[in-house]
């Protein structure tokens, strides 16, 4: 099955950084003794954490972590497959999203995807090294962004032809840190009906994405907070 959500996968932000008013003193000391303010010494950055894809394997759920009726799917994944695309250049960022395997700046990438039967839920986990929590929080604002600026995208589906899919952002399980979902809904094609819900959230410096594609509607809560719970203990995160 191909791993629907990108996030693993996201652009790199060019964040500007806004400088301050200069500061005026309300009296100027004397002449014949000056005095100079130190200045502040900023506060060194966080060191970035290396996790091996092993490690992160490890902090990943596994199929005795689920209910029983679930097995994994162990399907490859086309690397080169991309079955969304877009009209308009507003979605752009939320295809490529979409499309793709791996988050843009990961240091190291894993995924399962676990299956309730033939028509589903399909549940996928996904957990990305990004190095600091603070490459984690630019990579969920990137992805929410993206949402918000796109409405529709269009699924193909081999032998189905496409499905036009509405994109809309809903609320996120409150787990991890600055979680944030959204929600695919095929409008009209052969996959109408269809649902995809997906949930980006932050472990410290690794970012862990929850997709469930043909679900109830039920299913992303407690798995979001399953393997929330899992990831904090295997990875000793705040």
């Amino acid at each position: 099955m191909t791993r629907y959500l990108a996030l693993a996968a996201a652009l790199a932000l060019t964040l500007t950084a806004c400088g301050g008013e200069d500061r005026k003193d309300a009296a100027q000391p004397p002449a014949a003794t000056p005095s100079q303010t130190p200045s502040a010494t900023p506060s060194a950055p966080a060191a970035p954490v290396t996790r091996s894809t092993t490690e992160l394997t490890g902090a990943l759920l596994e199929l005795a972590d689920l209910p029983t009726g679930f097995s994994e799917d162990n399907d490859e994944e086309d690397p080169d497959s991309k079955p969304f695309s877009a009209p308009t250049s507003r979605c752009k960022a939320l295809v490529k999203y979409l499309n793709a395997t791996k988050a843009p700046g990961s240091k190291a990438s894993v995924s399962r995807t676990f299956t309730g039967g033939q028509e589903g839920p399909y549940i996928d986990y996904g957990l990305d090294s990004m190095g600091t929590a603070d490459e984690v929080t630019d990579l969920r604002d990137a992805y929410a962004e993206a949402v918000d600026s796109c409405t529709k995208v269009s699924l193909k589906t081999e032998g189905s032809g496409n499905t036009t899919m509405k994109v809309e952002e809903i609320t996120a399980p409150a787990y991890g840190t600055k979680p944030f979902a959204f929600r695919l809904t095929g409008t009209s094609g052969p996959k109408r009906g269809l649902e995809y819900a997906a949930v980006v959230t932050g472990v410290g410096d690794v970012i862990l994405s929850v997709g469930v594609l043909a679900g109830q509607g039920t299913e992303l809560d407690p798995a979001t907070e399953t393997a929330v719970i899992k990831a904090r203990q295997v990875l000793k995160t705040a």
